[in-house]
């Protein structure tokens, strides 16, 4: 009797068509991505971001016009009178105040009328050994009010 004969070669193959369609299918997917691929245009969307934000802000601080009033308020001077301390005149209709500025408060030194306190576009030059006039007018004045301030409170 003659043996059967053997199909292996030929049914091997088709039998593993299924499990090299599947390797196939391995090779063909995509590969697990990079983490850092997307790191370069996602760092160019966040700079153009930012670059828009800061020309906005730049264009809103340059074309955008200051709140004026009807110009009742003018600043006559400022003086530093420490390091984070000043004196400032203040113009407001036909009264010129004397503020004392700090940075925790705002306080009235004193209340002139138009007329009472001399300006002058630019104190005269001081010459060694004399005090001009409007220094010692604007001094005497600035005791006074001092003195008076220290009576009433």
């Amino acid at each position: 009797m003659k043996p059967p004969p053997v199909f292996l070669p030929r049914a091997l193959p088709a039998a593993l068509a299924p499990i090299s369609g599947l390797c196939q299918a391995a090779t063909d997917a995509p590969a697990i991505p990079d983490p850092l691929a997307g790191l370069g245009q996602m760092l160019f969307g966040l700079a153009l971001v930012f670059g828009i934000l800061a020309a906005s802000v730049w264009l809103l601080k340059r074309f955008s016009s200051p709140i004026r009033g009807n110009g009742l308020l003018r600043i006559l001077g400022v003086t530093a009178v420490g390091t984070r301390e000043k004196v400032v005149l203040l113009e407001v209709g036909e009264k010129i105040l004397m503020l004392g500025v700090t940075p925790n408060n705002v306080r009235a030194l004193h209340v002139f009328e138009r007329g009472e306190l001399p300006l002058a576009p630019a104190a005269p030059p001081v010459e060694s050994g004399t005090v001009s006039t409007l220094a010692t007018s604007f001094a005497n004045r600035l005791a006074q009010a001092l003195k008076g301030r220290r009576n009433a409170g």
